[in-house]
């Protein structure tokens, strides 16, 4: 690992532990939080705002030149070549009803790929994290994913939300479930697509997510020995886009029923 990437990973672990630090003393008093509906299962509090606020607030003042895109504010342009992908508080709707699966993520994006993750669960004091060639770590000890011999030996994490069409994932899960296979859904992306890296779920499908949920733990997961699709994370970075994960035996199983399903 070159020492730019070693130095901003650090910087990414450190910032990623303050916010959800941060994010805890608004979790300890929900009900006092100012709570917005974005749209359908997508809210929003000032504690988003807030902690994502600071984490900007951190990047500007370590690397002013990189670039910005987070959940809840506007992009900021970059010169260096480097863009950081925030999600504040990834599991909102967990947050604002006091389950505690949330988490705080931060990518960091360099020609046209995801080079640093940083995924930290405060409440079970977790950091998932990694860089590209670099392996992948939850709490500093190294990561795999699961050893499994099919779709009927684990959890696979299936993701839904409000900008595709439903009846896909019911076509999906009825497919997993016809291959006896079982489900798994949580309401936080960042923390389902981390517990494939961690060995906890055997895959991961979403017809649609958006980069700041995704891109680092797609990271993390290829990095643990998974499969991840190929997708371009500038590509990620302006539209969004399927992802499929999984351990390298399902994978394209996985994919097939995906297609299927027309995710």
């Amino acid at each position: 690992m070159n020492k730019e990437i070693n130095n901003r990973l650090e910087f990414a672990k450190d910032t990623a532990r303050k916010a959800g630090a941060l994010g805890m003393t608004y979790f300890a008093d929900i009900g006092n939080l100012n709570v917005e509906q974005k749209g359908a299962q997508d809210l929003v509090s000032n504690a988003d705002k807030d902690v994502e606020l600071f984490v900007r607030a951190a990047i500007a003042e370590r690397f002013p030149k990189d670039g910005i895109v987070g959940e809840e504010h506007a992009n900021v342009d970059g010169t260096s070549g480097y863009t950081w992908v925030i999600d504040p508080i990834d599991g909102t709707a967990n947050f604002l009803t006091s389950i505690p699966a949330w988490c705080v993520i931060i990518a960091c994006v360099h020609d046209d790929k995801t080079k640093i993750a940083a995924i930290f669960d405060p409440c079970h004091n977790e950091m998932f994290s990694g860089s590209l060639d670099g392996g992948a770590y939850l709490n500093d000890k190294p990561m795999k994913v699961a050893e499994t011999t099919g779709l009927d030996a684990g959890n696979l994490g299936v993701g839904i939300n409000g900008r595709t069409d439903k009846t896909k994932v019911v076509r999906f899960i009825d497919d997993l479930a016809s291959r006896g296979g079982i489900f798994f859904r949580n309401s936080s992306g960042g923390l389902m697509l981390s517990y494939v890296a961690a060995g906890r779920l055997i895959g991961y499908a979403e017809p649609h997510m958006n980069a700041w949920d995704c891109l680092a733990a797609q990271l993390l997961i290829l990095e643990a020995g998974g499969r991840i699709e190929k997708q371009s994370a500038n590509d990620m970075l302006e539209h969004g886009g399927r992802v499929i994960t999984s351990t390298p035996i399902i994978f394209d199983e996985i994919v097939a029923m995906a297609d299927a399903a027309d995710f």
